[in-house]
Order: C-alpha cells, then sequence, then structure tokens
C-alpha cells in the first residue's frame, strides 16, 4: 500500500459507493479510512445447528435474531459492514455433522450467499473425508462454486490436520486439490467450549507436519491457539512461509500478552473477530480495542487489511 494511514479510521460512517482496493476509502466529506477486512465472521445457516450448540451461541448474546437476520439476507449483513466500515469478510463454514450439525451442503449455501457480493463476501467452506464418496473431487467441486477457501475445525470434526500420516487418504486428497486450486486451508487451532468438543485434535503443531508435506498450501491458523498453545502458533508462522495466523476470538487487550512479539510477524497475521461466536463481543468494540494497541501504524495497517488483501485478492 502507498501510504500511511495511521489514524485514519473512524467509526459508525455508511459506505453507499462501490467499495475499490486502494489505500484509503474515501468518505464523502473527504476523510481518509483505513481499510479493514474482518477474515472471520460465523455467517451460517444456523438452521443446520444441533439444538445443544446453538444454546451455547445464544447464551448471553442480545443480538441473535439479528445474527438470523444477517445470515438470511446478504443486502442486511453488508450494511452492517458499512456501518463499520468494514470492506470485506471472511463467511466461515465447513462441514461438522455429529457435533455441530453442518453437512456438505454448507458449501452450497455459502457459496450462494456470498455471490450477492463477492467482491466484498469470501466464501470458506469445509470438506470431511466420510462426508462425500471423493475428497479431493469435492475440493474441485467447491472451488468451481466459488468457495476461496476451506475451513477444517479439528475439535468439531474429529480430526487431526495429520491423520494422513495415518493412512487418511480422503485427507491427503483434500489438502492435495486445495494446494492445486490454490485455496487456503484455515485450521482452527485452540480450545472450543461446544459440547462434545475434542480439544487435543486442534494444537497448533499438528499443523507443522501439513506445510512440510505441502509447502506450496496456504495454511492460516484461526485464533493463534489461543488460549494454551499461542507459542506454538508463533513459531509455526516464523518457520513456514506459508503459515499465517488469524487473531479471531482474541480479546484485543489480551494480544500483546499472547503475541508480545507480534510485530515481528505482522507480515503474516489477519484480523478476525469471530462473531458472532460464543462470549464474542460486537465487531465495533474489536477495533476500536484494536486499534488502541501501542503498536506501529504500519503493523496495524498489514494486520487489518494487506495481509487478508494479498491472500484473497478481488
Amino acid at each position: 500500500m502507498a501510504g500511511n494511514v495511521e489514524g485514519c479510521h473512524e467509526l459508525g460512517n455508511h459506505f453507499t459507493e462501490e467499495w475499490k482496493n486502494t489505500d484509503c476509502v474515501t468518505r464523502r466529506n473527504g476523510d481518509l479510512l483505513q481499510p479493514i477486512i474482518d477474515i472471520h465472521v460465523h455467517i451460517m445457516p444456523y438452521h443446520m445447528v444441533k439444538p445443544a450448540a446453538l444454546e451455547l451461541i445464544k447464551q448471553g448474546r442480545k443480538d441473535y435474531a439479528d445474527v438470523e437476520r444477517y445470515s438470511a439476507d446478504p443486502k442486511a449483513f453488508l450494511g452492517l459492514l458499512d456501518s463499520l466500515g468494514i470492506e470485506r469478510a471472511g463467511l466461515i463454514n465447513y462441514v461438522a455433522p455429529q457435533i455441530i450439525g453442518f453437512t456438505p451442503e454448507v458449501n452450497d449455501w455459502s457459496a450462494k450467499y456470498c455471490k450477492a457480493a463477492p467482491d466484498r463476501l469470501i466464501a470458506f467452506g469445509g470438506v470431511l473425508p466420510g462426508t462425500v464418496p471423493d475428497p479431493g473431487v469435492e475440493v474441485d467441486r467447491i472451488a468451481k462454486l466459488g468457495i476461496r477457501a476451506i475451513k477444517m475445525h479439528p475439535s468439531h470434526q474429529v480430526l487431526s490436520p495429520n491423520d494422513y500420516m495415518n493412512g487418511n487418504r480422503g485427507l491427503a486428497a483434500i489438502y492435495e486439490r486445495a494446494q492445486a486450486n490454490g485455496m487456503p486451508i484455515m485450521v482452527h487451532t485452540g480450545t472450543s467450549i461446544f459440547p462434545g468438543a475434542r480439544n487435543l485434535h486442534a494444537q497448533p503443531m499438528l499443523c507443522d507436519d501439513v506445510s512440510i508435506d505441502y509447502p506450496d498450501l496456504i495454511v492460516i491458523l484461526a485464533h493463534g491457539g489461543r488460549p494454551l498453545w499461542m507459542s506454538e502458533a508463533f513459531f509455526l508462522v516464523r518457520r513456514h512461509k506459508n503459515m499465517y495466523m488469524d487473531i479471531s476470538g482474541i480479546p484485543p487487550q489480551k494480544l500483546l500478552e499472547y503475541f508480545p512479539r507480534i510485530e515481528d510477524i505482522a507480515d503474516k497475521v489477519l484480523w478476525g473477530t469471530d462473531w458472532p461466536g460464543p462470549g464474542v463481543p460486537a465487531i465495533k468494540g474489536n477495533i476500536e480495542k484494536f486499534n488502541a494497541l501501542p503498536i506501529g501504524a504500519e503493523v496495524k495497517r498489514k494486520i487489518l487489511y494487506d495481509n487478508a488483501a494479498r491472500l484473497f485478492p478481488r
């Protein structure tokens, strides 16, 4: 990006003009705004979610009716993004029929939803061995649908990221075809409190093998291994050229405690909120708290926008 835009982001403004892939978006009064990509938002088909999981999502959330409305109407969700000054969002969807309820049909839902504004909505989908006849063929299919990346959730899928080393050929096929199609793999790392979640599978170090065996595959460690394995995530992101992480689900005020050297990996960190996951507060407050952190303006710009824009070009 061309220039330093420290302090140019403001909240609560509505944007009606077409978004442009430029250094900043120009507001009506001429002020410059830091562009933002939230790479981790759970706009999903909530009608698929099992009752126990849905109850956890709803717990303490007074805005759940809005969540349902946004998930049913892309235009309404785009209006929310406009009000927050968010240019683009990654819509996280994945297959986990036993623990969460999502079947392979979630891919068709995600692709259809994001077609409302493909320049702003980044469709994530999922492929789980055992739920489709040929996982590799399914990767090719969803790529043609418009799915931009695959989300793996090891603790909800009861599957370790390196299970291909134990003979899981379906998982190997997913990585092979994702690599061939240029589709990043986002892997949930860190704990999950959903009923039935198997957290042992979500340790970041299990992704080390993946980046060794599939060196051209982009792997994004969702949540940076929080709250137990942040040092593993930091090590892996530094070690592997195509390993990244997002900071979704991490309270911004805890970010520098979890990653005191985050500026060392500023080129490989993506900003995200995990909204409206359990216990995740409103997006606006996350933006404000992140912008208040004592890190450089260039680092903030890379995390808020540049890195995701590079991985997911228009």
